[in-house]
């Protein structure tokens, strides 16, 4: 797998992510068409690099900021960037418990300390499981 092509600027692993896997899987796309109500040619995503820093399923027309930032600055993440971390990368409580983005800047400082392969293959679906998945401990 290109973890490279299937890692979002930001941090998201694309490789991990239903709307992904749905692409590539018939079933899971017409459940997430059903749940969502979305068109079925809808309910899957190629991945932010993939389609030009645009998500079909999401509406949108223009590429997302931090995608706009990266491709300006000619950089792969924004944790290569020196003014990382920025607000395009700010969390946000608003669905915070079912979309992973507020999971974007430990994962991109946990590339830039693992490397995109070690993260990738170790540690990027454990971050997806424990963010939606386990009790929130200090």
């Amino acid at each position: 797998m290109n973890y490279h092509k299937m890692t979002a600027p930001c941090g998201l692993d694309c490789f991990n992510c239903p709307m992904y896997l749905a692409s590539e899987n018939k079933e899971l796309q017409a459940e997430i068409s059903k749940k969502y109500g979305l068109p079925i040619e809808l309910a899957q995503c190629k991945g932010c690099r993939n389609s030009g820093g645009k998500i079909d399923f999401l509406g949108m027309i223009e590429p997302c900021n931090v995608y706009k930032c990266i491709t300006k600055k000619g950089i792969d993440f924004c944790s290569n960037c020196n003014e990382f971390p920025c607000d395009h990368l700010h969390p946000y409580a608003d669905k915070a418990s079912e979309v992973p983005h507020n999971t974007k800047v430990f994962n991109l400082c946990l590339i830039k300390k693992m490397g995109l392969e070690a993260w990738a293959k170790d540690k990027a679906k454990d971050v997806k499981d424990t963010y939606f998945n386990k009790n929130w401990t200090l």
